[in-house]
């Protein structure tokens, strides 16, 4: 079972507690998390995982596994992906090699931003993507040999994937596919149109999907 919480900011007022009795894990907004890198002539050091200061930010989440992929070729797409509760996962999302197109789709019944999405290119400088549960995810390699790694607050439970096909229209995500088109998985490319999912997601307040900058 996943356990994230995002916590307000002692600068927010406090939530009400929802049914899964942790404090906002249908939170709406997606944090972008800049990198913080002390160069000098050897190159630069970084500390890529503190946990404190992602608490400070609001951020409270235990994460159980890591992932990474290597995509060999520009334009390739993994997503948009979410598991169902109770395996639900939250995601802090790293570029380690190239750049990405990354994309969030609020997937949450009720919510005043259902079926949007937000979208931020992700680069090997650092900066980290913080996703809540309630969002399906996905991204396009805008580089061969993209490297992404991610930390997720939950472990891999196939019995409870689930996602969204990349081109359903009523997303209108602008994706920039090269003129060859995406190279994605069989799986990836079956995937069912927002008007044919089972929505495990209900919205319980919070607002719409916003994009944060820390």
């Amino acid at each position: 079972m996943s356990r994230c919480a995002r916590r307000p900011s002692r600068s927010r007022p406090r939530r009400p507690r929802n049914s899964s009795g942790v404090d906002g894990p249908n939170d709406s907004r997606v944090l972008l998390i800049g990198a913080r890198r002390h160069a000098d002539a050897r190159g630069w050091f970084s500390e890529t995982f503190v946990a404190p200061r992602l608490k400070a930010l609001g951020i409270a989440c235990d994460f159980p596994q890591d992932n990474m992929s290597l995509s060999r070729e520009a334009g390739t797409i993994r997503g948009l992906h979410f598991q169902r509760p109770p395996s639900a996962q939250a995601k802090l999302i790293s570029c380690l090699r190239g750049r990405i197109f990354d994309v969030v789709v609020d997937v949450r019944t009720g919510s005043p931003s259902y079926g949007r999405s937000l979208t931020v290119e992700l680069t090997d400088g650092g900066e980290q993507l913080f996703v809540p549960v309630g969002f399906a995810h996905g991204f396009m390699t805008l580089t061969d040999d993209a490297i992404v790694a991610y930390k997720v607050s939950g472990l891999y439970d196939p019995s409870a994937e689930g996602g969204l096909v990349w081109n359903d229209p009523a997303l209108a995500i602008d994706w920039p596919t090269p003129a060859r088109g995406p190279t994605l998985s069989d799986r990836d490319a079956a995937l069912p149109r927002l008007s044919e999912l089972d929505i495990p997601f209900e919205y319980e307040g919070g607002g719409p999907l916003t994009l944060e900058r820390a």
